[in-house]
């Protein structure tokens, strides 16, 4: 199997629980090279994991059997911003980066051996662009695809907020497994302390897109005609050296505001500024279960 420009390695810090196989580290037991304990072939009847020399050594004179920890698989969803202020970036689309993502993560699940699937949100939950989770190769390129056809469809978008993404994690509710939170976070914050209250049992990656034309102000004095992408408003500014502080004092407050909500939960965000890299994700896993 070729491996993906986009793919990337995953893994949870704690164990999983589940049944079927897979490459994470599982708290059940059943076959696998985790050696945990020894149990009497009483009570554990599986002679081919019989290990003698423990036997011998054993006081009680009892036949012993190698007990191991198996690794399982773990259901992987998407939880995607496609509100109208997605769809800027000078060069690609944020919502184009989050496309990339998961050509990526679709790639990167079925070589794990886990089921992946897509919810998506605007100002309320977008049922059409909902895909369950499943084990299929051409699962990250399908749901790439839907993305950049949603974009381009016509249709104008709406602006986004936490009560679309609430709705849509209803479904991820008390759910074990990993999900990736994908948005620019460009709404009210105030309300994703309730969402991140329900995906409690899910290990969570918040993905925050930004584009750099978002967060650096363009170079030199000049009159400046901007629209806010998610409400449309349109207004003419003076770009000069304090507008430019401004500028990025609030990119530098909002990052630190979204830091400190997601520090509070144990979770560190990864940082997509104009293109989706699958390296800098994996390292992300990386320094997470080390």
């Amino acid at each position: 199997m070729s491996s993906s420009p986009h793919e990337f390695h995953y893994r949870l810090p704690a164990r999983a629980g589940g049944f079927r196989p897979g490459s994470h580290r599982g708290t059940s037991l059943g076959p696998g090279q985790e050696f945990t304990a020894h149990k009497r072939l009483l009570d554990n009847p599986d002679p081919r994991r019989l290990d003698l020399r423990a036997s011998v050594r054993n006081l009680r004179q009892e036949w012993l059997v190698r007990v191991h920890r198996q690794r399982v698989s773990v259901p992987v969803h998407a939880v995607v911003d496609v509100s109208a202020s997605m769809r800027f970036g000078a060069r690609a689309s944020k919502l184009d980066v989050a496309a990339d993502f998961l050509e990526g993560l679709g790639h990167s699940a079925f070589r794990a051996g886990d089921p992946v699937g897509m919810l998506a949100f605007d100002a309320s939950e977008r049922t059409d662009l909902f895909v369950p989770a499943r084990h299929s190769r051409g699962a990250g390129y399908a749901m790439s695809a839907m993305l950049r056809d949603s974009a381009s469809d016509g249709t104008s978008a709406r602006p986004g907020g936490a009560e679309g993404l609430a709705q849509a994690a209803q479904r991820l509710a008390d759910r074990h497994g990993l999900v990736f939170l994908v948005s620019d976070f460009h709404w009210a914050l105030e309300a994703l302390d309730g969402v991140l209250d329900m995906l409690a049992q899910a290990y969570v990656v918040p993905i925050i897109t930004w584009d750099p034309a978002e967060t650096e102000p363009p170079p030199g004095n000049a009159l400046l005609a901007v629209r806010d992408a998610e409400t449309g408003h349109q207004r003419t500014l003076w770009l000069g050296k304090t507008l430019r502080a401004r500028w990025r004092d609030a990119v530098a407050q909002r990052r630190a505001r979204l830091d400190a909500l997601f520090l509070a939960r144990g979770l560190r965000p990864v940082y997509m500024q104009g293109s989706f890299e699958a390296e800098a994700l994996s390292r992300y896993f990386i320094e997470a279960v080390a």
